[in-house]
């Protein structure tokens, strides 16, 4: 009688230590590529909307023809005032956004960086370091510099935390950063620099006040957001989409999971990951059935069922996949805590992702062990006796 204090499943994996080793090494594998590549994607999503989250708005404005935050065109600054007309309105702010050329102020190399200007009066994001520095906006010339921002700037943020202003160039415009804040990398931008609308304006000197990049519309306390929401739909021209904040969040997202290659090819690396790990596992329960075809025959004719034996290479592709899980878990958090201080991203293993690759892990096992059993259901007690 078979000792049932050890699985079966678990003794004929470890009869060939070697083979049940690279089985997990391989799992691991496909463990990895699937965790780093929704890792990705999900810092993809998140870095694009760190800004987004951030908004003092309740209802936001955007042109029609906008795309994302790096492209959003711009409309009349009159929807903006028409908007505050509304009794349930408590606000409507103009913010002005636009990417530039400016120079790293410690390599003195050029680079992309993305420029926000509103109102210092009214800060367009809820940020404690924007509160405290918003009154240094209003010098000529002044901004407020993101230390999450991409890129060797530690010298940089140091003096400036030490009370020193730092000089550099904006679109050919000498300015001075004067204060810090924290937000984050994207994809967009490397970093993102705030200022007063009327620095803005004279850093762009051909971009007209009346054209606007985001209208930030505040409700009064016990309005209700859709209810105003479908008002300014109505009421406003279709130059404008009128979206409520979580509406502007999913808008960003929608756009980098859907219209750009990025999001198709971190989904398509699941998917590669997963079949990897299929076909990795597969070999292994295949070969082992293979090894063990005689033995499993002779259970057959001393009066086990088929189920039974379907239910030792099921229990083989569970163990697999729960112990290969483990390391692969363990090696992609190393590797996101590397790439999150490497790039500033927003890259963490969170429950939820490890849950789901764990039951991915499972269904691929799953799905292996289901195709290695049509070989199983060949064994029969004639071959051998």
């Amino acid at each position: 009688m078979i000792d049932r204090k050890i699985p079966l499943a678990w003794r004929q994996l470890m009869g060939q230590r070697g083979r049940f080793i690279v089985a997990l090494a391989g799992i691991s594998f496909a463990d990895v590529l699937i965790l780093m590549q929704l890792g990705f994607q999900s810092a993809l999503l998140d870095s694009n909307t760190r800004l987004h989250r951030k908004l003092n708005a309740d209802i936001v404005l955007v042109s029609r023809q906008a795309q994302n935050l790096g492209s959003l065109n711009t409309f009349s600054r009159r929807r903006v005032v028409q908007a505050a007309n509304l009794p349930e309105i408590q606000s409507a702010e103009s913010l002005y956004v636009r990417l530039a050329n400016w120079r790293n102020p410690q390599t003195k190399l050029e680079s992309s960086i993305l420029v926000l200007g509103f109102n210092p009066i009214r800060p367009a994001f809820d940020l404690p370091e924007l509160e405290q520095n918003a009154a240094l906006i209003r010098y000529p010339d002044t901004l407020l510099f993101d230390r999450g921002s991409r890129g060797p700037y530690k010298e940089t943020i140091a003096q400036i935390e030490q009370g020193s202003p730092v000089t550099t160039e904006l679109e050919g415009r000498r300015i001075s950063i004067r204060g810090l804040y924290r937000v984050g990398s994207s994809f967009v931008a490397d970093g993102n620099v705030m200022t007063s609308d009327q620095n803005f304006l004279k850093l762009f000197n051909q971009r007209q006040p009346g054209e606007v990049s985001i209208g930030l519309v505040q409700l009064k306390p016990g309005s209700n957001p859709t209810a105003v929401v479908n008002t300014l739909r109505s009421t406003l021209p279709d130059d404008v989409k009128v979206l409520t904040k979580q509406e502007f969040i999913e808008f960003e997202r929608n756009y980098w999971q859907q219209s750009t290659t990025i999001g198709f090819i971190f989904s398509f690396g699941v998917v590669i990951g997963f079949l990897v790990g299929v076909v990795i596992v597969y070999q292994i329960i295949y070969s082992d059935v293979i090894d063990h075809l005689a033995e499993y025959a002779t259970l057959k004719a001393i009066g086990y069922r088929d189920r039974y034996l379907l239910k030792v290479i099921f229990q083989e592709a569970l163990i697999l996949a729960v112990i290969g899980f483990v390391p692969g878990c363990l090696i992609a958090n190393g590797m996101y805590t590397l790439t999150r201080n490497t790039t500033n991203l927003p890259l963490f293993m969170t429950r939820e992702r490890v849950v789901q690759v764990l039951l991915l892990t499972v269904s691929m096992c799953s799905i292996s062990g289901a195709i290695a059993i049509r070989k199983l259901r060949s064994a029969d007690p004639a071959d051998i006796f």
